[in-house]
């Protein structure tokens, strides 16, 4: 089947194409860290020692996966600062058919195993590989008219496979390129980008002319799919080879389960789904998961500062960076690995819980001006701090929550020193010394 041509006339055509990028590659990370965080650790959870051998394996290649993933985010958020466009870090909440993304792009959270491995597969192969979705992923559109040369309007384009929709954008930017100029389509100056040496990922390009550009989305293609060289070593690869060792081990013992009996409960219906979602109804993991989510919005709302900042000084970028590591490294990732080990609640027999990032509003950007920025973003880094402080205070709260509720602090406290003592009014936890 020919794949649909991507038309890219104007700089707005860029603008949606690239926001459609964005909204998949953190869709595709939160499914890869959530299949990750499900997985079982040792001979404590029922593995043998092959088993567990195995499954680490697997973890450190899914986490290393996701990682990928938000470097191509930071890539894509490159060209799109590089444009003049600001980079969106809103997207749906989960389970997401196929309301504006194709209908053969649908994303859901599964915990590891044969349906998760044939869905991630299905959505890393490469440009002309014919594969089948796991199954429930079935398109719910039909396919969209195709836009017409001439257009001045931007919407939604089908594209076959993320490969595909790279390849539409790089065109794009070759051609307007070539109509406005380098100098006339790369607008933004240099200083708005993420740079390797800020993020400490070697592999992250800065942009700033069509060179650039066309390395960032190079970057992304054969690192992710593949699609231009040998896939062996891509994500396709990687996930191929996971697949075949899981293949073998269940094949030899039939009852090997290797992840947590994990079910996408969310601690409130998403105000953006339809249909009715399970719910978390042991309190204890409903608050342990919202700790999450407030981690998780954090995360996104620091981000979102880095990628529009004004005037911020080298010392604060650097402050914004550092607080969406740590925030990584230190809350979500110890949460998201304790979650599976607690139970849903009563409704969910058998089952535990998960980290669904969940989305609790449409997603915005600050204003302009770094100082009230920063007060917003210190106001909520202190609800985070305090909030995770109550819930490890819990009676049967696990270790992993006073670990998060350190960390939290801690971020909440490099996020206050540059906030005016005019507009400080939530201060951190006392955990760190910094009290008001």
């Amino acid at each position: 089947m020919a794949e649909p041509e991507i038309v890219v006339e104007h700089r707005e055509h860029l603008w949606y194409l690239l926001a459609e990028a964005a909204q998949v590659e953190h869709l595709i990370m939160c499914q890869y860290l959530y299949a990750s965080f499900s997985l079982k650790a040792g001979p404590e959870d029922g593995l043998t020692a092959e088993q567990a051998a195995a499954v680490a394996r697997w973890r450190d290649l899914l986490t290393g996966i996701a990682v990928e993933e938000m470097l191509h985010l930071a890539l894509v958020f490159n060209v799109m600062t590089a444009i003049g466009a600001a980079p969106p870090l809103s997207r749906p909440n989960f389970p997401r058919s196929s309301d504006d993304l194709p209908g053969g792009v649908q994303f859901r959270l599964l915990p590891f195993g044969t349906d998760s491995l044939t869905h991630f597969l299905y959505l890393e192969r490469p440009e002309g590989m014919e594969r089948t979705d796991a199954a429930g992923f079935v398109p719910m559109v039909p396919p969209r008219e195709q836009i017409e040369h001439g257009e001045a309007i931007s919407r939604a384009q089908d594209f076959a496979t993320v490969g595909h929709l790279y390849r539409g954008i790089e065109q794009g930017l070759a051609a307007l390129s070539g109509r406005f100029g380098e100098r006339g389509l790369f607008v933004s100056p240099r200083r708005t980008q993420a740079t390797p040496e800020l993020f400490r990922w070697p592999q992250l390009v800065a942009v700033h002319d069509l060179a650039t550009a066309t390395a960032a989305i190079n970057e992304i293609i054969e690192q992710g799919e593949g699609a231009r060289g040998d896939w062996r070593p891509a994500h396709y690869g990687r996930f191929l080879g996971i697949w075949e060792e899981y293949t073998k081990l269940k094949e030899a013992s039939p009852a090997f389960e290797p992840a947590f009996p994990v079910i996408p409960a969310f601690t409130r219906q998403p105000y953006d789904v339809t249909e009715q979602q399970p719910l978390l109804t042991d309190p204890l993991t409903r608050q342990v998961a919202e700790v999450f989510n407030l981690g998780y919005e954090l995360l996104l709302q620091a981000l979102n500062r880095f990628f529009t900042h004004t005037d911020e000084t080298d010392e604060q970028l650097h402050t914004l960076v550092s607080a969406a590591f740590g925030l990584m490294a230190d809350v979500l990732r110890p949460l998201g690995r304790t979650l599976p080990r607690l139970p849903a609640g009563p409704g969910h027999p058998g089952r535990t819980a998960g980290p669904t990032f969940e989305m609790y509003y449409q997603f915005g950007n600050f204003v302009p001006w770094r100082e009230p920025a920063w007060a917003l973003l210190s106001e909520r880094a202190a609800i985070l701090a305090t909030r995770s402080a109550d819930t490890a205070a819990l009676p049967g709260s696990p270790a992993a929550v006073n670990d998060a509720a350190t960390a939290a602090a801690g971020i909440a406290a490099q996020l206050l020193a540059h906030v005016p003592e005019e507009l400080r009014h939530l201060r951190p936890s006392s955990r760190t010394g910094h009290d008001a």
